[in-house]
């Protein structure tokens, strides 16, 4: 794994004069005591460039040779989890030693960085199952039916939570309360919101309080979904989206969903990556961050009804 030592230009002039003479790569190696890949190394370089020395090259050579690269880039293939200080390790066994700077560079020129795991719902076969066959379903739909579905869904916003990512520039060690976010345990606060929305606009919006069940749900329902079918002006026929939280599947729900004639969207189960009412709370999840509410009041009847009386959406508290 490690470098091998240079030739010195004595000997490469000589497997050169040799190579004149006729001699394969094999004999000169066996009598000057070099391998034949090293000997035809000499020789191809001398047929290019017409000459035997190294050409100068800017700054160091690289520590780890192109065997060891291979290594390397096959280990984070594998493991992509693998921290540089393995693969220092990894090297080290075999007989390189370098930095994890060294590493780091390494992996760049081969096209990798280093990036946070992006986390994604615990899934089991049977939740794949059931989201490819709903997509497998839903693939030939045409448009005008998805502008018939209303999508609903529950959020909890937290006043110091995570709300959106935040970046700063700053020189290196630097301390500045500028550069810094507040935060204290378990968000400071938060509230939980249900919400519905189309293609033809948003719905209303709805403060949860306290621990919603079953009936709290439905009555939800009640006061915020149809009116909000009627604002937006859907079309006969218009489709109603919930995922399968255990409040949304009581036996209760759907009967009364099937009392007041709703038509429910069969939903796949742990697939929230399918309702693009994420994309929405995101939107106000960041634009709430932006305004940074001091308080629950601030983030109750402040912050929230403004941003969203900027979208026309109707909030119902």
């Amino acid at each position: 794994m490690a470098k091998t030592r240079g030739l010195c230009k004595d000997i490469r002039d000589k497997i050169v004069d040799l190579h004149k003479t006729g001699m394969g790569y094999r004999t000169i190696g066996k009598q000057l005591g070099e391998k034949a890949t090293t000997v035809g190394a000499i020789i191809r370089k001398w047929k290019k460039f017409k000459m035997t020395v190294n050409h100068p090259r800017s700054g160091d050579p690289c520590k780890i040779s192109p065997l060891g690269a291979s290594m390397i880039m096959r280990k984070v293939r594998d493991q992509p989890r693998t921290t540089r200080q393995d693969l220092v390790n990894d090297l080290k066994r075999a007989g390189t030693t370098v930095s994890k700077k060294t590493i780091s560079n390494t992996l760049r020129r081969h096209g990798l960085k280093s990036c946070s795991t992006r986390k994604v719902p615990l899934l089991k076969p049977a939740h794949v199952q059931a989201g490819l066959k709903f997509a497998n379903d839903h693939l030939d739909d045409p448009e005008e039916e998805w502008e018939k579905v209303m999508w609903s869904d529950e959020t909890k916003i937290e006043i110091f939570g995570l709300n959106s990512t935040h970046r700063v520039w700053r020189k290196k060690d630097e301390s500045n309360p500028k550069n810094t976010i507040l935060n204290v345990n378990h968000g400071g606060g938060n509230i939980i919101l249900w919400g519905c929305f189309s293609a033809k606009g948003t719905g209303r919006l709805h403060h949860i309080e306290g621990r919603m069940d079953g009936a709290m749900y439905r009555e939800i329902l009640a006061n915020n979904l149809l009116p909000s079918v009627r604002a937006l002006k859907m079309c006969h026929g218009w489709v109603f989206q919930h995922d399968n939280g255990p409040k949304h599947t009581a036996r209760a729900t759907k009967e009364w969903l099937r009392k007041k004639h709703h038509k429910d969207l069969k939903w796949p189960s742990q697939s929230p990556d399918l309702n693009p009412i994420e994309h929405l709370w995101s939107e106000l999840k960041v634009r709430i961050a932006q305004r940074q509410p001091r308080n629950l009041k601030d983030l109750m009847s402040g912050w929230i009804a403004e941003v969203l009386k900027k979208k026309g959406q109707h909030c119902k508290y």
